[in-house]
């Protein structure tokens, strides 16, 4: 059942496939960025590379890379069935921020994970846990490795910073404008 809102109006929401990759999606960079700065940190600073570290850097490593498939395959579901109207309670100046923070979101999602993968060809460390390797994107360099895997990790922290508006921005519209933004994108609605 479709929840209502304060008008007595369905809100539109999101397919279920498209929930679940934003959630999955959500989970991935809650869970990479903070496993990124401490394997780097583990390694890079403390200069600790034991089976710990090798284990933190394949763990990035597997996952960046399915995260990666899993945004292109959110994108293409996005660009094919495209999304709900927006929330009609918004302001012109909401719904073009709203926008904006979604496609550089999605901006990110793809480019961080590709210049992980980028800069571990360059370097070149594309074994995952011994067991296999990902596909070299280029021959190594391991000066430009150091330059890509730099900007990688920047990025991945500028898209962490605007996940965080992202969050609070839904936040406020669920529990201070009690509209239906959120609502939209919660799991288990039909």
């Amino acid at each position: 059942m479709m929840a209502q809102t304060d008008h007595g109006q369905k809100p539109r929401i999101y397919g279920a496939a498209a929930r679940h990759m934003h959630w999955v999606t959500a989970a991935a960079v809650v869970l990479m960025v903070p496993a990124g700065l401490a394997m780097t940190y583990r390694g890079d600073t403390l200069n600790i590379w034991d089976a710990t570290t090798n284990a933190m850097y394949s763990a990035h490593k597997l996952f960046g890379f399915l995260v990666l498939w899993l945004v292109a395959g959110r994108l293409a579901y996005r660009l094919l069935k495209g999304a709900p109207p927006d929330e009609p309670t918004l302001t012109w100046w909401q719904k073009a921020g709203s926008h904006l923070v979604h496609w550089l979101l999605y901006g990110l999602l793809l480019v961080v994970p590709l210049l992980g993968w980028l800069g571990v060809s360059l370097y070149p460390s594309l074994t995952i846990f011994g067991l296999f390797d990902l596909p070299a994107l280029v021959a190594p360099n391991q000066t430009r490795a150091e330059t890509v895997l730099d900007v990688h990790g920047k990025l991945a922290i500028a898209m962490a910073f605007l996940a965080c508006a992202h969050i609070g921005a839904a936040l406020y519209h669920h529990f201070i404008r009690r509209d239906g933004v959120l609502r939209r994108m919660l799991p288990g609605l039909k």
